[in-house]
């Protein structure tokens, strides 16, 4: 069962819903938040979340950018035999040299909000995300059996592992990791007993070590941390800084030498960088962008940005839009904060994320920050936090007309309705984890409004969707998922406004990750990816025109 070899001393890496590209595709990585047994494994391991490929070598050639950016910390302050690996290598990278395994941890037991939506609709279990991590632990334990190490995990879902802590973890790493984590693994690696949990305290821009290796897709940090301060969100406002463009410029470099033309900006507000009191510095925003665009990047994407920044300074993402090219590279859906069209909502749980504005002026922030964002060639993913104790249908009710506003006018723009999860480093983190029948009943007429506009924008912008996978299976398997069967899943989304969620139970038995679901699967994978001589070919009518597929 296990190679021939004394390991490495230090082993890093994540379960397989992390530790993947998702086909080159982050929006893929979605169906890793659905339950696991409504997708078959062969389709999460060819197309959803296959897994990096290493060769004869055990170490990834890529890997997520956050195992990079602990791999450079504990490369920094000394700590040596530092090696980066997928789950699927982990037998032949720990030997009896190991001394300790790190594991990052984004949604260990499902509960982030899309998880739990996702996992809620359809008929509970746990999600591919849970299974995932399960399935590490699991590959954990048998190593341990053989060999000792101590186990540390970290990561922005050790969150989690508050309300569930495997036995087979160690210590409990929450904050950053820059400063105290090497602490930690030198102590451990010296013999020390593990503490059961560790504070890591914010690290000075200088502390952060940039990358040495290559991360996947191209992923390098500009900002980290925001200062928005949103009772609901995990990421306090002492933490924000952003990163210098020597900094960027250098990880730029590191995963070019790995053969990475694009470039992914990490960051929870792209018009945050160099911002000062959270007014948004053209200059510098534009500069980086220039920067990036120089370094001979193909294509250029972010993970986030915010509305009032959007609105304030349109100017700059204008800009930034035709650095990039966004208009010509389409399929650039950075996630959005929309949260509530309440007011009464708005003023208590997030009062500061209007800024400049006033909270009244929330509607017409959206409604503006959509135009300015489509004008720039970018269709925002917009998310809601829905289900606070206190809201009531009336508060729904304003998010409805919210979002038909948004409808109405033709705006470009995903809108996903999320339930509000406690998050236990935030300040609600006292609230109940959300139900089914402890959501306000109009939350089931929201969310069919957002599905219907959803889906038929999935079909207007289907060539952009598919035009960043590197796999035409997985290019031709969403076509397929999207033109035939997406249509049908409408009639879910009114059967749940209906029975005010109820609808869901029906779909606690239904498997397809046996032997007769995997078949019905196969055959229809086979059909996307190989379409039928006689079939007619389907005509995408989207005005836009299709990004060039990455091969």
């Amino acid at each position: 069962m296990f190679a021939d070899t004394s390991g490495h001393s230090v082993v890093l890496t994540s379960d397989r819903g992390s530790f993947s590209d998702y086909s080159r595709s982050s929006a893929l990585g979605y169906f890793c938040c659905l339950p696991s047994r409504l997708i078959p494994r062969f389709m999460m391991n060819h197309l959803f979340s296959p897994p990096v490929e290493t060769g004869r070598g055990v170490e990834a050639p890529v890997a997520p950018y956050a195992l990079r950016k602990v791999e450079a910390a504990l490369l920094a302050r000394g700590v040596r035999d530092v090696a980066v690996v997928p789950p699927e290598n982990l037998p032949r990278a720990v030997g009896p040299n190991t001394r300790v395994v790190g594991i990052t941890a984004h949604d260990p037991f499902g509960f982030s909000p899309v998880s739990t939506k996702l996992t809620m609709l359809f008929g509970g279990g746990p999600s591919w995300n849970e299974s995932f991590f399960t399935e590490l632990g699991q590959q954990i334990e048998g190593l341990r059996r053989h060999h000792s190490f101590r186990v540390i995990v970290g990561g922005p879902g050790v969150w989690q592992l508050s309300y569930r802590r495997p036995p087979w973890v160690d210590t409990v790493f929450q904050g950053e990791a820059e400063v105290d984590l090497p602490l930690l693994v030198g102590s451990l690696i010296s013999g020390a007993d593990p503490p059961p949990s560790v504070e890591g305290r914010p690290p000075r821009t200088e502390e952060i070590p940039s990358i040495v290796n290559p991360a996947r897709i191209g992923e390098v940090q500009v900002t980290r941390g925001c200062p928005r301060g949103c009772e609901f969100c995990s990421i306090t406002p002492d933490k924000y800084r952003s990163f210098s463009y020597d900094v960027i410029e250098r990880e730029i470099a590191v995963n070019r030498s790995g053969g990475e033309l694009n470039v992914e900006i990490v960051t929870d507000d792209i018009l945050l960088y160099g911002a000062q009191r959270l007014r948004t510095n053209h200059e510098a925003v534009v500069e980086l962008f220039h920067r990036i665009h120089r370094t001979g990047a193909e294509q250029i994407g972010f993970a986030h940005i915010s509305a009032p920044a959007v609105r304030e300074s349109p100017e700059t993402v204008l800009e930034m839009g035709r650095i990039a090219e966004w208009d010509r590279n389409r399929g650039m859906t950075p996630v959005v904060g929309l949260e509530t069209g309440s007011i009464r909502i708005f003023r208590k749980y997030m009062p500061a994320k209007s800024f400049p504005y006033k909270p009244e002026e929330w509607k017409d922030v959206i409604l503006d920050a959509t135009r300015i964002l489509n004008e720039a060639g970018i269709d925002p993913c917009y998310t809601m936090t829905i289900g606070f104790p206190d809201e009531t249908d009336s508060d729904v009710d304003e998010s409805i007309t919210m979002v038909q506003s948004l409808v109405d006018q033709g705006f470009r723009a995903f809108i996903f309705p999320l339930p509000v999860i406690p998050i236990t480093t935030s300040r609600i983190r006292g609230n109940p984890m959300p139900q089914l029948e402890t959501l306000p009943s109009r939350y089931w007429d929201l969310l069919e409004v957002c599905w219907q506009h959803d889906l038929r924008l999935a079909r207007d912008l289907l060539p952009s969707l598919v035009g960043r996978m590197r796999s035409a299976m997985a290019r031709r398997a969403t076509t397929y998922f999207v033109e035939h069967l997406a249509p049908h899943v409408e009639k879910f989304f009114r059967e749940f406004r209906e029975t005010h969620g109820r609808a869901a139970y029906r779909y606690r038995d239904v498997r397809l990750d046996g032997f007769g679901g995997a078949l019905r699967s196969a055959l229809w994978l086979t059909q996307a990816a190989w379409p039928s001589a006689q079939r007619e070919p389907t005509t995408l009518t989207s005005p836009m025109k299709a990004p060039r597929a990455e091969t």
